[in-house]
Order: structure tokens, then sequence, then C-alpha cells
């Protein structure tokens, strides 16, 4: 008879195996059993946290920033569904992550026990995340349980990247399996590429074309493409735009980036991609806010303008555009070998374009050269930009949230190091900055992080700092703090004259919580901005003391400047 061993303690071997750090999680009677085995780990981490959305974006922070797949562990019911907007943010970003979620005993199912949902048959909690993960299982058989966990760890990484659930049984963590049943590893993987000719086809055309862009998403980031990127760029002189996603795809001090395009882009970017003779997109969905809404006026006209597209998800070629060409390959693979046949290519001759780009570029940036000097209290949000900027080393990680921080910093703060700069896209989550920043910070203890996220952001996760306390984990929040849902409440404004629902006020008078002193009460550092010139030494201390610290900033609410369009605007009617 062979040897048998208690599952949950295979599998946290098994994680062990496949080189997992960290698992981010919060407890419940049904995974108890994985916790002990947890515990038990010399190499893997456990985090608690006290909100399993905070868990769910810790682990799609560090995934960003590691490269390596989060693995968040949750309770069946409420902590299945009070993570799901942070599993969902990280499916629309494709973020590779692997949940591991407890239920119900699986001789309970359809007996409706403590916490299960089971609405439309039994045993059916895990359908919840049927929309938006890329597999659901459900372990029925322990015998399934080692090739349920392999494969999970192979999908979230494979093709498109992103989450795959793992429903247990709570039985099943307490079942016996032979010993050594947890050994198939996912298999390595040869991603998808191109032949020569395509490769080629692509470069030539790109030669021939008299304004050619390089337009590139999320997908280079993932695939951490910069040299392959930056070589093809300047062997064929072909400027580059990219996506909110795309941030840091090359340095901000670049001759050929544009900067992104989009409602909240630079008018540089939005031109050169609008009247373009030939775009070739690069791991982008060329989603709704950066095409304008897909508006030809604005951002992309599509055609004339003929469109490449290159995705590892065939679903989005042709989805939003017509296309010349469809690519489905790794954009990392294209790029490198589009580069490889551009060398030596002979190219139209681009004229002056580098001084044309840094001419707009810098028309753009003195609307707001001022700003970023601004001794004004409340501060401007440009002025925060500026000091962080000035404090945050120069390979330091910065984390926003949605808001003026999002929108602001992807069009006007220089990154050039590319990763550096991580952002809820897709379904674009208040409240992801402050809980990712964790998850950031354990991939890359020895680099800064500044989480720099409003005050709605913030105040609906202020449990992350007694977590970053906990586990020991120096994060600096940055809270620009506009007593507002400050994007919506000044759309509300300009269409209806009021921000009824976006303003934080208290018997008819701004209210601002005091987060510096939540901070202090933490056990963690706090500081209140009281003028413009404690900021940046404030920062400055933050980051060098080693301790989880809120730096509460007072803002005045102004808009991101929209030099795109955004057809909601055309929308909203205003009644009696």
């Amino acid at each position: 008879m062979s040897e048998t061993r208690i599952a949950a303690y295979q599998l946290v071997d098994y994680l062990e195996q496949l080189g997992v750090e960290v698992v981010f999680g919060l407890t419940g009677h049904t995974v108890i059993g994985f916790l002990d085995a947890l515990g038990h780990s010399k190499k893997i981490r456990y985090i608690s946290a006290r909100h399993e959305q905070v868990a769910a974006h810790a682990a799609d922070g560090y995934a960003r920033a590691s490269g390596k797949p989060g693995v968040l562990m949750t309770h069946l019911g409420p902590g299945l569904t009070n993570a799901a907007t942070g599993v969902a943010n990280a499916a629309l970003d494709s973020i590779p992550m692997v949940v591991i979620a407890g239920d119900v005993p699986s001789y309970y199912f359809g007996r409706h026990p403590h916490q299960e949902v089971n609405l439309h048959m039994d045993g059916d909690q895990y359908e919840i995340y049927r929309p938006f993960c890329k597999r659901v299982y459900r372990v029925d058989r322990i015998e399934d349980f080692p090739r349920i966990v392999e494969r999970a760890f192979h999908l979230s990484q494979s093709g498109r990247p992103g989450p795959v659930l793992v429903d247990v049984p709570m039985d099943m963590f307490s079942a016996d399996l032979p010993v050594g049943a947890f050994k198939q590893t996912p298999t390595p993987m040869v991603k998808p590429t191109i032949d020569p000719a395509t490769a080629e086809l692509i470069a030539r055309a790109l030669a021939d074309a008299e304004r050619p862009v390089l337009y590139v998403g999320g997908g280079v980031m993932g695939a951490r493409a910069k040299e392959e990127l930056t070589a093809l760029a300047e062997a064929l002189e072909v400027p580059v735009a990219h996506t909110l996603m795309g941030k840091g795809c090359m340095s901000d001090s670049h001759p050929l980036l544009l900067g992104m395009t989009g409602f909240w882009g630079t008018p540089i970017a939005n031109d050169t991609c609008r009247t373009a003779d030939l775009i070739v997109a690069i791991g982008t969905r060329l989603a709704e806010a950066n095409s304008s809404s897909w508006d030809s006026r604005y951002t992309f006209a599509i055609p004339p303008t003929r469109l490449i597209h290159v995705d590892i998800d065939p679903a989005e070629i042709g989805r939003n555009y017509p296309t010349e060409l469809g690519v489905v390959a790794d954009a990392k693979n294209v790029l490198g070998m589009v580069a490889t046949a551009a060398k030596g290519m002979t190219h139209r001759n681009r004229g002056n374009l580098r001084e044309k780009i840094a001419k707009g570029r810098a028309e753009f940036a003195s609307n707001w050269a001022d700003q970023w000097t601004s001794d004004e209290y409340p501060l401007r949000p440009e002025r925060i930009l500026s000091e962080v900027r000035k404090a945050l080393p120069e390979n330091g990680f910065l984390v926003t949230d949605v808001g003026w921080n999002k929108n602001g910093v992807a069009q006007q703060f220089p990154i050039t190091i590319p990763g550096t700069f991580i952002t809820p896209s897709g379904l674009a989550t208040m409240g992801f900055g402050p809980s990712a920043a964790l998850g950031v910070k354990v991939a890359n203890p020895e680099r800064a992080v500044v989480a720099l996220v409003g005050d709605g952001a913030f105040s609906n996760q202020m449990s992350v700092v007694a977590t970053a306390m906990e586990a020991e984990i120096p994060v600096v929040w940055v809270v620009m703090d506009n007593a507002a849902f400050g994007t919506i409440a000044g759309l509300e404004k300009m269409h209806y004259g009021w921000s009824f629902g976006n303003l934080f006020e208290s018997e008819g008078k701004e209210y601002r919580v005091a987060y510096a002193d939540v901070a202090r009460a933490c056990g963690a550092q706090g500081f209140f901005i009281q003028q413009a010139n404690e900021l940046g030494p404030a920062l400055r201390q933050a980051l060098s003391s080693g301790i989880p610290t809120v730096v509460h900033v007072p803002m005045q609410n102004i808009p991101t400047p929209t030099p795109g369009y955004w057809n909601i605007n055309d929308i909203y009617r205003k009644g009696e």
C-alpha cells in the first residue's frame, strides 16, 4: 500500500516547487487546513489582509511587479464575493493570478450549509467567477486536485494571461493523497512568434509608409519588450504612442515617444495617430478611453489609416477597427523579429519628426509648467506630481488609483524605467492603488513604492495600513484629498451645475478624514501637509524611514486636461 499524506501539505510543497513566494488572503473556516500547511512553510510567506478585495489587489500588484502569477487564498461565500472585484480587475488588465478558494464540504452540496451560494444549482459558488476568469475549476475528486492546480498555473500564464479559480471543498484540503501526487509541473512554453517573411512584410510596410506609428499597449509591458520596441522604432525612425497600460514602454525622455492617446492623452499623440497612414498596434485592445470613444475626429481614423494589429488574443484582432493584417503572437517575439528585419532597411525620409515631437510635447507641457511649482493651498495636483517625481528614485514604483492620480500621471508624469508605473485600466477599480502597492513592495522590497491615491480610494481601503504594519511592508501612500469623488464631481458639475452625491460633506461643510491620524492610530507614520513646501521633505522622510507612511495632502479639485473625446459627454441631458 502506497504511503499517503494530507493534500493541503502536499499542495504547499507543490507551490514551493513552483517558486511561489507569497500568498495573499483572508481566513475562514473552509481554508484553515490550507492555512496550517502554509504556516509550516519555510519558503512561502502568507500575508493576511483585513478585506478580500485588499488581498486580491495586493496579489495583482505583486504579479505586475514580479512577472509571476499572484496567488490569492479566500474563503467561500462572502470571501469569494468580496475578492471578486480585485480578481476581475486583474482579468481585464491581463494579469496572471491563481485564486484558491475554500468551499463547503463536498458531501453537503445542495443542502445549503453555512455561507454556501447555491441559488441556481448545487455547489455552484465557483460560477460567480466564470464571466472574468480564464477557467474555473472545482475539485470534485481528490485525485483531480494535483492536475487542476497544475492547469491553473499553466493557464494563468499562457496565451493572454489572467486569473484562474481553483474551488476546493474544505474536505479536499484534509483528504489523503499518495505521496508525490503533485508531481507534474506546468509545461515550459515557447510563446508564439511569426515567420521571417511576415516580419519582413511588417518592417517593409513601416519603412515605406509616409506617416507610420507604432501603437503600444499593456501587452508590450507584460512581455517586457522595451528593448525590442526601441530597436524597431529607432531602426525605421517611427514615432511611438501608447495606451494607459503602455506607459513606460519607452523612457518618457526618448525623442520618438509621442505619449498617451485618447481622452486624457496628449495632443501630439492624438494628432499623429489620427493623421497616420499606417499604424502597427501591439498588445492593445484599442479600447474606448484610449481611442476617444472610437470617434475618427480625435485619435484614430481607421480607415483610411491602415492597421496591422498584433495581439496574443485572437479575439481582439479586428474587434474595434478594420484590420489589414492580424498577427496572433507574443509582443516581444514579434517586435524582436520585426526589429531584426528592419535593421539596415532603407526607410522614407521622416523630415523633422523628432523636432516636431519635441515641440508638440513641450507646448502641451507648458500648460501646467507654472502649476508644477505653484505654492497654492490646498495644493494644485500638478505640484503634487512634481514633488513625488523629485522624491521618488528613478527605479521606484509609482502605483496609482483612479481619478486625477491615474489620468494626470499617465499624461504628465515622466517614467523612465519600464514597469515602474502600475495602474488599473480595464476595470478602473477605485481602491486598487492603496492595496496593489502592498504587493508591488513585497515583490521588490529593496525599491521605493509610492501609492498616489485619491481620498475616495484611500477611505474605502484604509485597512491597508494595518496590513502593512502587520506584514512590515513600508509603503508610502500619498492621499490627494479633494474632499470628493473628484473626477465624477467635475463631470456632474459641468453638465448639471452641481455635484450631488460626489462631495464629502458634514453639516453642510467640506469634510476631510484625518488620514495621517488614522495612520498613526495604526502605529504607522502620518504627515498632514499644511503648505506646499512641506510636501517634498515629508516624502523624503517617508521614503527613508522604512515605516509604512500616509502623507495627507489637501488638494484642489481641478480636472485633468482632456485633449481627446469621451462620448459620455454627449449623452448627459439636464432635466427640469
